[in-house]
């Protein structure tokens, strides 16, 4: 048996049984490890890919094989942190292997191998490597068809640090003053709490013991102490009210200055960003994950300080009173310490795959309630409720799962602080039989060691919401040191008045790992209408999306009158531009409101002059409230005629000097896009346009028509000289034509 590479060390015992099954001359190509089994326990087991065959290992189960035939296909999933693996026929599935996604990278290579082995089996040809199907970064193979490595695009799952709950500091330096009076309060209150128990040994040892052997009660020592027992608790109650308001306080506005800087670096983030992300998801990070780190740092932190303060000054009294007594005390310590240590390592990981899940949950809520008109109109409500079902169970089972170890550690500590407090109590009874102590003396020590043992025991109990913290914050630094793929200049340039040029110069624009755009080059004049046509997928909507710089050239440049867009600031740059997409979004409010949403100091005049030019006025006036009627969310109870008109409006009230309309006509009807069109002809002048169109008959009246193929422009010139020259834009025309003659003879049948 041979191996791929020195490096490729087959884990142990497979080497051996996979050397006894093969032929010397037979080279293992790719192989991952399986650790899971059917049942999802954890297992060791092994698939191995050689040039003729591919053999299986199950955890618990016998080898397998089958030989490779160009009908074979394996199939690739991941759900939950588990990824499937799957060898199926026409026929059936022959074969499933489960496993932890450590192995995914594993997988993508034996996936990448076989299907290279398969394609060799189906043409005849020995088997190549493309480059375009190595990842560049990881270089993974990509998975057939796919532009994008899911190894590289999926977020690294790291347990997260407790040292990411320091990270806060940045929140928290604005409120530093506020913190260290705080803290001087919490100084106070907890100094002020360990009066009582020293009081306790003069009104033991001098007023108690004297009295029950026969002295009188020294009333003036007992009034004192009892004063002093008074002042401390009143003491103590003011310095802790002051000290939980104003730390109160302080962590509400830290954790809405997290949520709002959170928010305003998510919302700079490029669309590449978004593309790859769930709504759900990033809604629980900046919803409950900066609630969750608000609850620790007003409640569960100031806590743990307080512990801390409680337990170093008693440990110091504890000494200053009786160093043996002490060191009795602190027997149990260690035991504690090395518990906290063990169980925080394992709730570290699980709090992050906890927060993992529930943003499933969360995604399954996002996809289904904006989406339940789809959802109702295929009947798929007993569907997405199982889905919903078995992620809900999953974060159950691993909820169980972290509360399993958290059960057994809590009530541990209790029993060994117990433990410890019997063992004081015996020692001091001892030292107390052999005069070394005083009753007053043990009384105070048992009252420290009740406080001492309480605020121990709260220290073990605040592992746990200390890892739940540090996994939020985790998650919301993972969005903070994003780098946007679209940056914001360093220096940017002043963009004068537009007048609308655009310059594309030998542009590039690579998707992952394959080229979109390639060596493209077009000059687009002031005031000129372009029409991008050409098939789906030819990168028209590409094309657009760079002039907009939603995302950024690979190579080359794109400059507006001259001046490399790249070089602008994005808000100064895009206020220029008015938008209308092929599906158009309204918000929740009103229809001025979303009219006005790029210009929201617009007048009501400047709102319905962009309406009626949208040919939107007749049919608002028509609506209850007319433009105060309110939109639902998506905009739901208008039609997409309606929505559209709506965007068209939004894009106008701007005056941007460049208009982009992108598949703006397809989702009207044939006489709302009449009125569109009229509304467009007076509009378009003066501005430089840009559309793209699925019916190619809207585009006749454009100044230029810009053909594009497989990321290149293949022909470009008005709708007369395109059609004379019968080339693509010639094909295409005919194409729809003929589609549309065929529409018409069925719908007359």
């Amino acid at each position: 048996m041979l191996l791929p590479s020195p490096d490729d060390k087959l884990p142990a015992p497979f080497g051996a049984e996979l050397a006894a099954r093969t032929r010397e001359d037979e080279t293992v190509l790719a192989w991952m490890e399986l650790d899971l089994d059917g049942r999802l326990a954890f297992g060791k087991g092994l698939v191995a890919l050689t040039a003729h065959r591919l053999l299986a290992r199950a955890p618990g189960e016998d080898w397998q094989e089958w030989p490779l035939a160009a009908a074979l296909e394996m199939r690739h999933a991941d759900h939950a942190g588990v990824g499937s693996l799957e060898l199926v026929t026409p026929a059936g599935r022959l074969a499933r292997w489960r496993y932890t996604l450590n192995q995914n990278l594993a997988a993508l290579r034996l996936i990448g191998e076989f299907e290279r082995q398969i394609e060799a089996l189906r043409t005849g040809e020995a088997p190549r490597l493309r480059d375009e199907e190595i990842c560049a970064s990881c270089k993974a193979p990509l998975p057939p068809g796919e532009d994008e490595c899911p190894v590289c695009a999926r977020e690294l799952h790291e347990a997260p640090s407790t040292w990411t709950l320091f990270r806060l500091w940045r929140f928290a330096r604005p409120y530093r003053w506020q913190l260290i009076s705080g803290f001087a309060l919490m100084t106070g209150a907890t100094a002020a709490t360990l009066v009582p128990p020293y009081l306790t040994m003069p009104l033991m040892d001098k007023v108690l013991i004297p009295y029950q052997n026969g002295q009188p009660i020294n009333t003036a020592l007992e009034i004192r102490l009892l004063a002093g027992l008074l002042g401390a608790a009143l003491l103590s109650w003011l310095l802790g009210w002051a000290k939980t308001y104003i730390l109160a306080l302080v962590s509400e506005r830290i954790s809405a200055d997290l949520r709002t800087t959170t928010f305003e670096h998510l919302i700079k983030l490029s669309l590449e960003y978004f593309g790859g992300k769930r709504t759900g998801d990033l809604i629980a990070r900046i919803g409950s994950e900066s609630d969750r780190i608000s609850v620790f740092l007003s409640l569960h932190a100031l806590d743990f300080i307080t512990d801390v303060l409680m337990i170093g000054m008693t440990t110091v009294i504890l000494f200053s009173i009786n160093p043996w007594l002490a060191l009795v005390t602190l027997l149990p310590l260690p035991i504690i310490m090395w518990m906290i240590h063990t169980v925080r390592d394992r709730l570290r990981t699980g709090f992050e795959k906890i927060d993992r899940v529930w943003g499933e949950v969360t995604n399954i809520l996002a996809d289904t309630i904006p989406g339940i008109r789809v959802v109702k109109a295929f009947a798929q409500e007993s569907r997405e409720t199982q889905r919903f079902r078995e992620a809900n169970s999953h974060n159950l089972a691993v909820n169980d799962k972290i509360n399993k170890t958290w059960s057994l550690f809590s009530p541990t500590v209790t029993l060994l602080t117990e433990i410890g407090l019997l063992i004081v109590w015996a020692f001091g009874i001892w030292q107390v039989s052999r005069n070394d102590i005083t009753v007053g003396v043990l009384v105070a020590f048992l009252a420290y060691i009740g406080r001492f043992y309480t605020r121990l025991d709260s220290m073990s109990r605040i592992v746990s919401v200390t890892q739940k913290a540090a996994a939020g914050a985790k998650r919301i630094f993972d969005i903070l040191d994003h780098v946007s793929s679209v940056p914001e200049p360093a220096n940017p340039v002043a963009l004068p008045r537009v007048s609308g040029a655009i310059s594309l110069r030998d542009i590039d624009f690579r998707y992952g790992n394959r080229s979109v755009i390639r060596n493209l080059s077009l000059d687009i004049r002031p005031g000129e209408m372009i029409g991008l046509v050409g098939h789906s997928g030819s990168g028209k909507s590409t094309l657009v999306n760079l002039i907009c710089r939603f995302y950024d050239v690979s190579g080359g440049s794109i400059a507006i009158d001259g001046v490399d867009i790249r070089n602008v600031a994005l808000a100064d740059f895009r206020r220029n531009i008015g938008l209308v997409l092929q599906e158009p979004f309204l918000f929740f409010g009103t229809i001025a409101e979303n009219i006005a949403y790029g210009k929201p100091g617009a007048t009501r005049a400047e709102v319905i002059a962009a309406a009626r030019a949208a040919h939107a006025h007749e049919f608002i006036l028509r609506l209850p409230q007319g433009y105060d009627s309110i939109v639902g969310e998506r905009g739901q109870g208008l039609s997409g005629g309606e929505r559209q008109r709506i965007s068209i409006a939004r894009a106008l009230l701007i005056d941007p000097r460049i208009l982009i309309m992108d598949e703006a006509t397809s989702a009207v009807d044939t006489e709302t896009e009449k009125e569109i069109q009229r509304a467009l002809d007076n509009l378009v002048q003066g501005r430089t346009t840009i559309a793209i169109a699925h019916r190619l008959s809207t585009l006749r009246k454009a100044d230029r028509l810009v053909v594009m193929d497989r990321g290149v422009i293949v022909e470009v010139g008005n709708h007369d000289e395109l059609m004379a020259s019968e080339g693509a834009y010639w094909r295409l025309y005919q194409a729809q034509l003929r589609n549309a003659e065929q529409l018409l003879e069925g719908n007359e049948a």
